[in-house]
């Protein structure tokens, strides 16, 4: 009798780590509060503090591409990636691993060039390295880090904690590095077939350095423990708008209704996603990669939220029985999709 063989696609990213994870006991050591389901595991450190953990793995030709993805900006980046989620918890990162398999194609100055760009993210966001491994792999690179913060008791921010009334809230603007990758990679096939071109990306800076060196969102958290402003949920915007909502629902067993007219887009977003035939709204529901918190408050906090520089209010917690729904720009209510970046699909 043959096994049953399921393909991952089935499940997806998220769908995979729950039917892996879900017999494990989260709970054998008292000092695990948080395990596997949010942004970062907590730790107990002390009477006062958890102990934030993030691990995130960067795979050559699924999530990078060294046609465009200078080493120095890839450095820079799975570090950013890593404290985005320890941000997303309300923690302070205080520390990081990197591990990386590497194949022989990779040179003494190569690795070097990738480690100046991890060294730059950790004197910009005050991290220290501290440890990690490296190993060879047959073909091409992967690359893991692991981030380590700290959060007060009660400061911590779940992806669980929204409730009815709730207002929703998100920093920056969406979209942007999706738009980014697409633009990269229509210049890297038009080289591929006509290798005397020049790239022509002078005009889509922004954009490109939003796929290519973004930025992990230092200043929300030092607003909230400046104004002691403890969102009510919290995550970080990595896999498109709509997926990190349907996060927050699920959690938080909520509902969401979001303005499309109230999410922030850039305007080079706006104008490129038009050349690309694309709505741009899609991009930020469904493009990933903005590395900015989706987070909630209590009405209460309102005023707090109004002086936030970079913030906007895009809708409102409901009950769960409304859903998650996009209220569109011609007064509609549409039921999303989560349809972010889907790594496994990606490799095919």
């Amino acid at each position: 009798m043959s096994k049953k063989h399921t393909d991952v696609n089935t499940l997806g990213e998220f769908g995979l780590i729950e039917h892996l994870t879900d017999t494990f006991k989260t709970h054998q050591q008292s000092s695990t509060f948080l395990g596997v389901g949010d942004d970062a595991a907590l730790i107990e450190r002390d009477d006062k503090h958890y102990t934030v953990i993030s691990t995130d793995m960067m795979v050559e030709g699924i999530h990078f591409d060294l046609m465009y993805s200078p080493l120095k900006h890839l450095g820079y980046k799975a570090v950013v990636t890593n404290l985005s989620d320890i941000y997303a918890m309300n923690a302070k990162p205080e520390q990081i691993t990197v591990s990386i398999a590497i194949s022989s194609k990779y040179s003494v100055e190569a690795l070097s060039e990738l480690y100046t760009g991890i060294k730059t993210a950790c004197e910009f966001y005050g991290v220290d390295l501290i440890g990690g491994d490296t190993t060879s792999s047959p073909k091409g690179m992967a690359l893991s880090v692991t981030a380590i913060g700290v959060v007060e008791k009660g400061k911590e921010s779940l992806r669980s904690g929204a409730k009815m009334d709730d207002i929703v809230c998100v920093t920056g603007d969406l979209g942007a590095a999706y738009l980014g990758l697409q633009l990269l990679e229509r210049e890297k096939q038009l080289y591929l077939s006509q290798p005397e071109t020049q790239p022509d990306l002078e005009e889509a800076t922004y954009l490109i350095e939003r796929q290519l060196k973004p930025e992990a969102n230092k200043a929300a958290y030092e607003y909230f423990e400046k104004t002691k402003l403890v969102p009510t949920s919290m995550i970080d915007v990595s896999d498109g708008l709509a997926s990190e909502l349907f996060h927050i629902a699920k959690s938080s067993k909520v509902g969401i209704i979001i303005e499309e007219s109230k999410v922030p887009l850039h305007p080079d977003t706006q104008e490129m996603a038009l050349k690309f035939n694309i709505d741009p709204i899609t991009c930020a529901l469904n493009g990933g990669e903005d590395y900015e918190l989706l987070f909630t408050v209590n009405p209460k906090d309102l005023e707090k939220v109004r002086y936030m520089p970079d913030v906007f209010i895009i809708g409102d917690i409901v009950e769960e029985a409304n859903g998650v729904k996009l209220f569109s720009t011609g007064g509609k209510l549409h039921p999303m999709k989560a349809q972010g970046w889907n790594h496994f699909e990606a490799e095919k």
